[in-house]
């Protein structure tokens, strides 16, 4: 709600994580019309501290969706994958892969 919104913001000393969907992380790949609103939501409310989303960020179209939103966006389960699959090595490919337009 609303209320929780600001309830979060006023006691956070940091950020709000700004939960991107309902299921588990790493399991959907597009960001929806339905969380474009949600986002819209939290943006119009002019926060004061920074928001940061996460779940469902996986790549460079998501990350800057997200970003249009938000103060940041975190990616967890698509790093976690690379980082198990190709090892610590990719770690500055993949973040390059992240930060760049397509």
């Amino acid at each position: 709600s609303d209320f929780r919104i600001k309830e979060a913001d006023r006691l956070s000393s940091s950020f709000l994580y700004v939960v991107a969907q309902s299921s588990i992380t790493g399991g959907k790949k597009d960001i929806s019309d339905q969380q474009l609103n949600y986002f819209n939501k939290i943006k119009d409310m002019h926060l004061s501290s920074p928001t940061l989303i996460g779940f469902g960020i996986h790549d460079n179209q998501t990350f800057a969706q997200a970003c249009d939103f938000a103060s940041g966006a975190i990616i967890g389960s698509a790093f976690i994958r690379n980082l198990k699959s190709k090892g610590v090595d990719i770690v500055p490919e993949f973040i390059k892969s992240i930060r760049t337009k397509e």
